[in-house]
């Protein structure tokens, strides 16, 4: 991952699905969308050959990394596959520090303000302040009273209708999944569906 980059456009695509997945074409529509980065989860269905295709058919143009990484063994197969950054729901310490110390992004999950602190400590590129739905936009605002030198990457509950609102009261990032990322949608190749639910998306968040 390119982290310069990922700064300018700071928006994570979130994929976990079940199941044969035409991850040539839903690359490519990811790509004509104007998304410069996703996750592929690593608790779906065949997660590391679908890390390995999506780096073939992506050739640099996306920024692919590897989510619900738990543990050692997962982060080494994502690794492996391609991925070039982690993302956890919580904080794995053995995660953080070999990804620290191999120079990989890393964005371990968090949502008190306990967790948050001590996520960045641990050397977070960003902590993933999970699951944001719960709270909403105010509650980042919140945080970073105290912890505004913190970078917060807000996941779970992300839409057109709030992600201004999510960037607006402080986050860095947002992360979005199954809102367009659907397995109904993957599965019946609806692809042009995904691509203007992203550009929507991105657009939203201007």
């Amino acid at each position: 991952m390119d982290y310069s980059r990922f700064k300018k456009l700071p928006i994570m695509g979130i994929l976990r699905t079940s199941g044969e997945v035409c991850m040539e074409d839903l690359v490519e529509s990811i790509v004509a969308s104007g998304l410069e980065t996703i996750e592929i989860a690593m608790n779906s269905d065949s997660a590391d050959a679908l890390i390995a295709r999506a780096v073939k058919t992506a050739n640099a143009r996306l920024a692919i990394g590897a989510g619900t990484v738990l543990n050692l063994d997962t982060l080494k197969m994502a690794l492996d596959s391609g991925a070039t950054f982690i993302v956890m729901p919580t904080l794995i310490e053995e995660v953080v520090e070999y990804c620290v110390r191999h120079v990989i992004p890393v964005f371990p999950g968090a949502m008190s303000p306990r967790e948050i602190y001590n996520a960045w400590g641990s050397g977070a590129t960003m902590v993933k302040v999970f699951p944001s739905s719960v709270l909403g936009p105010s509650y980042i605002k919140e945080i970073k009273g105290p912890f505004n030198n913190i970078e917060l990457l807000a996941c779970g509950g992300v839409n057109t209708g709030n992600i201004k609102d999510y960037f607006n009261s402080g986050a860095s990032a947002v992360a979005f999944g199954g809102s367009i990322f659907r397995d109904d949608w993957i599965h019946a190749k609806k692809f042009l569906e995904i691509e203007n639910g992203i550009r929507n998306l991105i657009a939203n968040a201007k």
